[in-house]
């Protein structure tokens, strides 16, 4: 399932909205993979700027690469990035790959303008911030010890998605759905693809807790569940101008 658009206009330009996927974007292109859009991105950049549990967790420990190996304060390794604290920021602008980034950007930008609307260019700020550090810190929580940088706007683009399905759980978003070879565009509500989203979030999550080996294939899924559980538990904080939108009943698909 591919969300493309909701039903909700919004009354302002979504200013913070844009800026945001402006950013990610600019970060990626200019800083994460200068020169090139193919490929992976920068390791080194990632370590410096991503924000790895271990180091929060014990603090004053950093990490870095020691030849083609990440470790963490070893006697040789060499530290180049920023402090601790400032990655939990900066780690919210970086990304693993182009199609990281696209989805990424994506939801914010269906979802983003509408939570932004209903609550400000400020108050929005802040709670996209919140949202991201909410999901950083569960994630840490979940696993101290881990040592592989936490990248992308996943986190807080989920505080997104909490916020967006309780202010407006009635909406409806056109969606493209893929059925083996083929494909439809069909309306459904945003609660059952924002719950199908969490609820798949949370079965992801306990399936890698259990495996031994690994099976997130580097999916930080319990940021994905902090920065949502963020988003229900603060929009009411945050929202201050919700629509209430007279919505019609069941659509049927449109291709």
């Amino acid at each position: 399932m591919f969300p493309l658009k909701d039903n909700i206009p919004t009354d302002r330009l979504p200013v913070v909205t844009l800026t945001l996927i402006a950013l990610n974007v600019l970060v990626y292109l200019l800083l994460q993979r200068p020169g090139s859009i193919l490929g992976d991105p920068d390791q080194q950049f990632i370590v410096d700027w991503g924000a790895i549990p271990y180091e929060f967790s014990h603090p004053g420990d950093q990490c870095g690469i020691l030849g083609s190996q990440l470790v963490c304060d070893g006697p040789s390794v060499e530290v180049t990035g920023p402090p601790t604290v400032l990655t939990a920021f900066s780690s919210m602008f970086l990304h693993g790959g182009l199609l990281h980034l696209a989805g990424n950007m994506l939801f914010l930008w269906i979802f983003g303008n509408n939570v932004e609307d209903a609550m400000g260019r400020a108050r929005f700020v802040a709670f996209y911030l919140l949202g991201g550090l909410a999901a950083l810190g569960l994630q840490i929580a979940v696993g101290p010890d881990e040592i592989v940088p936490t990248v992308g706007a996943s986190g807080a683009v989920a505080g997104v998605l909490g916020g967006y399905i309780l202010l407006y759980p009635r909406a409806r978003v056109v969606t493209l759905i893929f059925i083996v070879f083929f494909f439809t565009i069909i309306e459904l509500p945003a609660t059952l693809i924002l719950g199908f989203w969490f609820f798949q979030q949370i079965a992801f999550g306990a399936l890698d807790l259990t495996n031994p080996t690994g099976g997130g294939g580097g999916v930080a899924y319990f940021a994905h569940i902090g920065g949502f559980l963020f988003g229900l538990v603060a929009i009411r904080l945050f929202a201050t101008r919700v629509k209430d939108l007279p919505f019609g009943g069941a659509k049927y698909p449109v291709y």
